[in-house]
């Protein structure tokens, strides 16, 4: 009737390992390693990250301000116009 979807093919020298799900720990070691490198990975990759930010930060509010500023009249130019 022909093979079923698993035995379509024979694969030769090809080992597989698979362990229990009843011998696996769901979490090991989470909070011993897990929170640790957590702390050290945002702690080596911070300098890379928040100077572009602050940088674009500060770019973007001296841009907002200045729009705001360039928006307003000029008061100066209407002092005579009574």
């Amino acid at each position: 009737m022909g093979k079923h979807f698993g035995n379509l093919a024979r694969v030769r020298h090809v080992i597989s390992y698979s362990l229990s799900p009843f011998e696996q720990q769901a979490f090991p070691n989470v909070l011993s390693h897990g929170v640790p490198n957590v702390g050290r990975r945002f702690a080596s990759q911070v300098l890379k990250v928040v100077p572009p930010l602050a940088l674009g930060y500060l770019i973007y509010s001296w841009g907002t301000q200045e729009f705001e500023r360039l928006k307003r009249k000029n008061p100066a130019d209407y002092e005579c116009d009574q």
